[in-house]
C-alpha cells in the first residue's frame, strides 16, 4: 500500500518486488540495494517538499510503502543538521538503506562482550555515504549508528526494511564503555 505520494514510487515498488524474491537474505539484500542504488543515481525517486522536512529535535521517519504481499516496507528519513542515533540494532530485521540526498556517516559496531542487560561494543567500519550509495544490515551484524555528516543541510535516506520495523533496541552510554540496553517503540512522523 503506497502510503505517501513520490516521483518515482510505480518504479521503486517493482524494482523491489522483484529484488524480494530472490533466494536467500544476502541476495534479497544485495538485489534491493543494486535496484535502490540505481534508482537513486538516475533520479527516478524524487521526494516532494512535505516529505523532506526534518523533525525539530530528531530525525523524521516517514513511511512511504509497505507491501502486503512480501511484508518489506519503505520509509524516508530526513536528517536535520546534527541529527543522528544511538547505538541501535534493527531488531532481527533486515536493512538496506540508500542515500537520497546530503551525505551520512554510519558506524558499524562489532559487540564484544554482554553481562545481564549491559553490553561492550567495538566501533569497525565508519562509512561516509553520499548519493547514490547504500549498504545493508543483516542480522547478527546489525549494530551501528547514522548521522548526517553535513553541518547546514538536511540529509534524506531511503530505508528498505525485511519487515515492518516498529521498535528496536538502543545501546545507552555507560561508564568505562558500557551500555545498557533499552527497547525503543517507533513511529513516524
Amino acid at each position: 500500500m503506497i502510503e505517501a505520494t513520490f516521483k518515482g514510487a510505480e518504479q521503486l515498488i517493482e524494482t523491489l518486488d522483484a529484488a524480494v524474491s530472490g533466494p536467500g537474505t544476502e541476495a534479497v539484500t544485495r538485489a534491493v540495494k543494486d535496484g535502490l542504488c540505481d534508482l537513486i543515481r538516475r533520479g527516478a525517486v524524487q521526494l516532494p517538499e512535505d516529505l523532506r522536512r526534518p523533525g525539530e529535535d530528531c530525525y523524521a521517519r516517514r513511511l512511504l510503502y509497505r507491501s502486503q504481499q512480501h511484508g518489506y516496507e519503505v520509509i524516508a528519513m530526513i536528517w536535520g543538521p546534527g541529527q543522528g542515533t544511538p547505538l541501535h540494532d534493527h531488531a532481527g530485521i533486515w536493512c538496506v538503506d540508500g542515500v537520497l540526498d546530503g551525505r551520512v556517516r554510519v558506524v558499524q559496531y562489532d559487540l564484544l562482550e554482554q553481562q545481564g542487560e549491559c553490553f561492550r561494543f567495538e566501533p569497525q567500519e565508519t562509512v561516509e555515504a553520499g548519493v547514490g550509495m547504500a549498504g545493508a544490515l543483516i542480522p547478527p551484524f546489525e549494530y551501528h549508528t547514522i548521522h548526517n555528516s553535513l553541518d547546514e543541510q538536511c540529509s534524506i535516506t531511503i530505508h528498505v526494511y525485511g519487515g515492518t520495523m516498529d521498535c528496536c533496541t538502543i545501546f545507552e552510554p555507560l561508564e568505562d564503555g558500557w551500555y545498557e540496553r533499552r527497547t525503543k517503540d517507533l513511529a513516524y512522523s
